[in-house]
């Protein structure tokens, strides 16, 4: 399963039933879980059979909140992934602004941002095949 980014999922993904209970569903059966740029805001009402966000104690990433200043929407949308993330327990890697940056842990992936999409889906590509 891979979520693409853009605004939307900040709106619709974080909070859709049907959504959260396909990535949980996919995580309880050990299946890959996949998300890039603003695309991991799906994963913030997720939990792990046993309750916890499904973010807690995994290290993850997502648009970072300067990137969301930079564009100028910090005040506009109704969550920023790396504050989520973090109250959530998620262990928040970023990289630098723009650039590529992708984290694999277990069979969960993030994308920082657009520039990510590349290395995220590789990662995706790569867990589909063990």
């Amino acid at each position: 399963m891979f979520y693409p980014g853009g605004h939307g999922p900040l709106w619709d993904l974080a909070i859709d039933a049907k959504s959260i209970a396909l990535i949980e569903a996919f995580v309880a059966q050990d299946k890959p879980v996949a998300a890039v740029c603003h695309g991991p805001a799906a994963f913030v009402n997720t939990k792990t059979k046993d309750g916890k966000p499904l973010v807690a104690g995994k290290k993850v990433t997502g648009f970072t909140n300067d990137e969301e200043k930079a564009v100028g929407l910090e005040k506009v949308v109704p969550l920023l992934i790396e504050d989520e993330f973090t109250k959530q327990g998620g262990l928040y890697e970023r990289g630098d602004m723009w650039a590529s940056h992708a984290v694999v842990y277990g069979k969960l992936v993030t994308g920082q941002n657009p520039a990510s999409s590349d290395a995220a889906a590789d990662a995706a590509i790569r867990l589909l095949g063990k």
